[in-house]
């Protein structure tokens, strides 16, 4: 169904961008679809479908499929109750090659210790319940996977200062996450960067992003940000133009590897 539905859109001459224009049905989730990540409500495969001009037999086939499939078998059966913006980037991550990560005032997820992963949650979440804040814990656990597989993902993470030096969940937890940091900086799939304070105003300083690039050829490269007002899944040239060119200047203001290491030593000595 996903390779068909890819198929129809390219053949009607349409683009994502174009699709959630017509339909306003969002990008991300038409990007999970078409790669099998996700299954489409009835009505949504529908209006696809309407909109791509497809046959009888295509809507009857493609009907057919939509009926009988699983949902729980597209992801955890938690899962299922997380923002629907976060299990299409659970998604997106799954099939990426590589991540580069900037972080303004967070560890970046793939690299949280669990009790700062869940101090860091408590935080932003306030009015979130213990079961929505431990089911958020497990999906960033699991996520973490991705580092250790056979053919891992390359993980490249910038952060402010402010990421490293903000006490969250007490300093023995800043200090289990550092060391934890300096463990991962050692795999040679894993490169991490700091820009410290005395760098003065920077790129970054907006906010946070992630850049995604996949091993397919034909999987176009992906921005994620997440912002107050939404996550935002950035497809175009011009968008993915503009991050990997703030992602290379802080690169350039950020320490090297081995002056960030530095940095984080420091954290771990810190004394209460």
């Amino acid at each position: 169904m996903a390779a068909e539905l890819r198929r129809l859109r390219s053949a009607a001459g349409l683009t994502r961008e174009d699709v959630a224009e017509k339909k306003g049905i969002n990008e991300a989730t038409l990007y999970r679809i078409e790669k099998a990540r996700a299954r489409p409500q009835k009505r949504t495969l529908l209006a696809l479908l309407d909109l791509y001009e497809a046959t009888d037999v295509q809507r009857v086939d493609l009907l057919a499929v939509q009926s009988g499939s699983n949902d729980q078998g597209w992801l955890r059966p938690y899962h299922s109750e997380l923002p629907e913006e976060y299990t299409a980037y659970i998604g997106f991550e799954v099939e990426a090659r590589t991540v580069r990560n900037y972080e303004s005032l967070f560890i970046p997820g793939l690299a949280q210790t669990e009790p700062y992963a869940r101090a860091v949650i408590k935080g932003v979440l306030p009015t979130a319940s213990q079961k929505e804040v431990e089911q958020r814990v497990q999906a960033r656990m699991e996520r973490q996977s991705l580092l250790t597989k056979e053919h891992p993902l390359q993980l490249w993470a910038i952060v402010d200062e402010a990421a490293i030096r903000r006490v969250v969940g007490g300093r023995k937890v800043m200090q289990e996450q550092a060391r934890h940091l300096l463990q991962l900086m050692e795999e040679p799939h894993v490169t991490f960067q700091v820009i410290p304070f005395d760098k003065g105003a920077h790129a970054g300083m907006p906010g946070s992003f992630v850049h995604m690039d996949f091993p397919d050829p034909a999987d176009p490269e992906l921005v994620y940000v997440d912002t107050p007002a939404g996550d935002l899944f950035l497809e175009s040239e011009a968008e993915i133009r503009r991050y990997k060119s703030m992602f290379e200047h802080l690169q350039a203001v950020a320490v090297g590897p081995n002056e960030s290491a530095d940095l984080l030593t420091k954290v771990t000595e810190t004394k209460d």
